[in-house]
């Protein structure tokens, strides 16, 4: 105390204003100093003594913003309280310097809170079901409960008014700051209900068709949630449509272990037909049709045996055909296929003829969910059953083309040519 009014007495016959100014540098520098020794020495010091506890080992997973926000209050402490000291400089000064460094404070510890509270998610992020229970929305409402209080003490300290005046006008204003936060407690509301009733969790792969989203959820923050679809796009949906608007997840399917397949091949109708003794026979060499030709034939005799035995005609006799030993050795296929689940539904069905032809639907679901191996099992069978049709003396429909209109204009030229010659 006493060196500080020796250095006073020195400056008495300095002008009041010249020593205003000089204590200001003064203080100025001294605030400057410490925050240069806080930030290049302190703040160093205790940022490794931090990252060797387990919490924060590890240059990644330890971030020093708390710490190195928490170190501007130095400055600011020593900003209020040394403005005070200096006798010549004016009380309206005094009273805006201390106003300022007081909200400065409240702001950098309220950045230094939201600093800390990003870090611990950061950390729960880090566990292994924390995909399943994000914690993200709730952190954001806190930090947006957080800053509001920081700026109301903030509009305190400048006015120099107690921040409870400030609060009992929030009640008129409630009605406002409801329609201003509406889209926010909207989205609070939705993330309660997906949290709790496990609606959508990052890494689910979810559908909504009418914003483009098809692809995997990367992110569920408050207000919004991310989709990286498969083109490596990202859509960005208010987290409150997953509760309004209707979408499919298929996290059912991942965790079942099958996908299905549900595909149809058109065959031409007019190659379906009874099958003859040579070609029943021709299809025995078939290992997956010798038991149900054989059952199959046994039934069909019995049957035509009480025809005859009945008195009626042989137009009445039920006959093997083309269709059903093509459709039974689908079946027997996929069930001998090491790609197809043997515990889930397994059908080969016929649905309704079309113009287009008759759809016979192969309906199974294959051991992975892996959509590179699920498309590669599918098109294997596919390519065998497309390949294999012709020994059961069908073919697939389809539309003509090109090719097929050329065929049908030659042999149309031919026949006329050929009554020509004929007339003549």
């Amino acid at each position: 105390m006493t060196s500080y009014l020796e250095l006073m007495e020195a400056f008495d016959h300095y002008p009041p204003e010249l020593r205003a100014l000089i204590g200001i540098a003064l203080i100025a520098l001294l605030a400057w100093t410490a925050n240069w020794i806080v930030k290049k020495v302190l703040l160093r010091v205790l940022t490794r003594a931090l990252r060797m506890l387990p919490v924060g080992e590890g240059q990644s997973t330890f971030d020093d913003t708390v710490v190195r926000r928490l170190s501007n209050v130095v400055p600011a402490l020593i900003l209020h309280n040394g403005i005070a000291l200096l006798p010549d400089v004016p009380p309206t000064a005094v009273t805006v310097v201390q106003n300022v460094a007081g909200a400065f404070m409240v702001l950098t510890v309220a950045l230094a809170i939201g600093a800390l509270l990003s870090w611990l998610n950061a950390l729960y992020e880090r566990r292994p079901g924390a995909h399943l229970k994000p914690i993200k929305g709730y952190i954001q409402v806190v930090k947006i409960l957080l800053y509001v209080v920081a700026a109301i003490l903030m509009v305190a300290a400048l006015i120099d008014r107690s921040p409870l005046i400030l609060l009992s006008g929030l009640g008129a204003m409630a009605a406002v700051l409801m329609l201003v936060f509406q889209d926010t407690l909207l989205s609070l509301v939705a993330s309660v209900q997906i949290s709790s009733n496990d609606i959508v969790r990052v890494g689910d792969w979810v559908e909504m068709p009418q914003l483009n989203a098809d692809g995997d959820v990367i992110d569920i923050a408050l207000h919004t949630v991310k989709v990286q679809n498969w083109d490596k796009t990202i859509t960005t949906i208010p987290t409150k449509r997953f509760i309004t608007d209707p979408f499919k997840n298929w996290r059912g399917m991942q965790e079942s272990g099958g996908r299905r397949i549900k595909r149809s091949l058109l065959l031409d109708q007019q190659s379906v037909r009874f099958l003859s003794d040579e070609e029943r026979r021709g299809l025995a060499r078939f290992a997956l049709l010798e038991d149900y030709l054989g059952e199959k034939q046994r039934e069909i005799d019995d049957w035509n045996r009480q025809l005859e035995a009945r008195g009626k005609a042989a137009v009445n006799h039920r006959r093997v055909t083309n269709i059903g030993c093509f459709r039974a050795y689908v079946e027997r296929m996929l069930r001998a296929h090491p790609g197809i689940h043997r515990d889930m539904t397994l059908l080969v069905r016929q649905l309704a003829p079309t113009p287009d032809g008759l759809p016979l639907e192969i309906y199974c679901f294959t051991n992975t969910t892996a959509w590179s191996k699920y498309e590669g099992i599918q098109s294997d069978i596919f390519d065998h059953l497309l390949a294999i049709l012709p020994e059961f003396g069908l073919s697939v429909s389809q539309h003509p083309i090109g090719v097929d209109l050329r065929e049908i204009g030659r042999g149309l030229v031919a026949d006329g040519r050929m009554e020509l010659r004929a007339a003549s």
